[in-house]
């Protein structure tokens, strides 16, 4: 059985009731459930966390143990050289996801810190763009 963890980063505990024009109207947690039943050999965890430091701790903590990790690292995306570093440290694959397309929304936006280290990128898909990532692991 797959191990795999989504690990999601600031404001995405308000999904559902957030810009709902942009990240739609249902919580993390309903499609969460929709996920882990659509695919019942993968083990799914999920993390999330709005504080810099602990996303980088649970890289650190998961990145050598788990065969996926699947990261909205949300607007650290654009900032953050330490969860950049983190992601190129360990050793478990990392799939960098967006809800929205990035692109198409502010020119600081544009700019990613994690991807040169990830193996894949994924956004602009929605929701969908998280079972798009445990895809990419699964087969």
């Amino acid at each position: 059985m797959k191990k795999i963890i989504i690990i999601n980063g600031p404001n995405l505990n308000l999904l559902g009731t957030r810009e709902p024009e942009i990240y739609g109207n249902l919580s993390f947690t309903e499609f969460l459930e929709k996920l882990q039943e659509k695919y019942p050999k993968v083990e799914i965890d999920y993390y999330q966390s709005n504080v810099e430091g602990e996303l980088i701790n649970k890289l650190q903590e998961v990145g050598f143990s788990y065969d996926g990790i699947i990261l909205n690292a949300a607007a650290y995306t654009h900032t953050s050289v330490g969860i950049a570093d983190a992601v190129k440290a360990i050793k478990t694959p990392v799939v960098e996801v967006h809800i929205s397309n990035t692109f198409g929304r502010e020119a600081f936006r544009h700019t990613s810190y994690i991807s040169p280290n990830a193996k894949g990128v994924i956004l602009g898909f929605g929701l969908q763009s998280y079972e798009l990532a445990v895809q990419s692991f699964v087969h």
